[in-house]
């Protein structure tokens, strides 16, 4: 096994992923062959099952971009099916200890490092090195999206095998106490942004977030490498509204 994304974030340069919640093959296929670097695959929020993440991932075949999944929580159980049938790597929702970082890191390792039951069902069908080379390429990422996180990052951030972290604007927002949607105009709020890039640096390990847009140049002028930009319910409906203006002009 291979991982070209994590390789790339190793060498400190950035990397654009989107988010894909529509559980159809055809949305991955096309946007895996425009020039993302990685897809998330989001099992947390969007209603997708085990067999649907495999045919979404089945037709990333043969392009360079990389399958990320972000299951409904860290679950070893639920991680174990995911890296089985293809995934690249996880992120992890919700880690907000040094305790749940390690717990995240050992699912999705093979003793003597880990606690990952060995079947890599579909994965390990067409890699004959997989079972080798999977603990040291497999990409584990958590999510920074609470108070309490943000607190223990440098704890967080110190787990061998943590990879990057990655912010969840939305969800940090709430937990500070600032609502939704994000007030990018609040100096405290991205203070939070510039706390998670000094514990990554101290660590060495690149940080990421969920951005738009609208903020995309934003995100990577301050320094932040593993990105993903919008989804595909965005785009879309952003494309539908800008056809529709245009056609509603007459």
């Amino acid at each position: 096994m291979k991982n070209s994304l994590k390789e790339t974030l190793h060498q400190g340069k950035a990397v654009i992923g989107t988010f894909v919640g529509i559980g159809h093959p055809d949305v991955v296929e096309w946007l895996s062959r425009l020039e993302f670097d990685w897809l998330l695959l989001d099992a947390e929020h969007a209603p997708l099952d085990f067999q649907t993440l495999q045919q979404m991932m089945q037709v990333m075949n043969g392009t360079k971009c990389v399958p990320i999944v972000r299951p409904q929580w860290n679950d070893p159980v639920v991680i174990k099916r995911i890296l089985d049938i293809g995934a690249y790597g996880v992120l992890i929702p919700w880690v907000n200890s040094k305790e749940e970082a390690e717990k995240a890191v050992r699912a999705c390792r093979y003793p003597p490092e880990g606690t990952r039951g060995h079947g890599p069902r579909r994965i390990g069908m067409f890699d004959p090195t997989y079972t080798e080379t999977a603990n040291r390429e497999l990409l584990v990422a958590i999510q920074v999206e609470t108070g309490e996180a943000l607190k223990n990052l440098d704890e967080i951030l110190s787990v061998d095998g943590i990879d990057a972290c990655y912010i969840g604007p939305w969800d940090l927002s709430i937990s500070l106490g600032f609502g939704v949607p994000p007030n990018w105009n609040n100096p405290q709020y991205l203070a939070a942004f510039d706390r998670v890039l000094e514990s990554a640096k101290r660590h060495g390990k690149p940080a990421g977030m969920f951005a738009t847009i609208n903020n995309i140049e934003w995100a990577l002028e301050k320094g932040f490498k593993f990105n993903s930009v919008d989804n595909d319910d965005t785009f879309l409906i952003q494309g539908a509204t800008a056809a529709l203006a245009k056609a509603r002009q007459r």
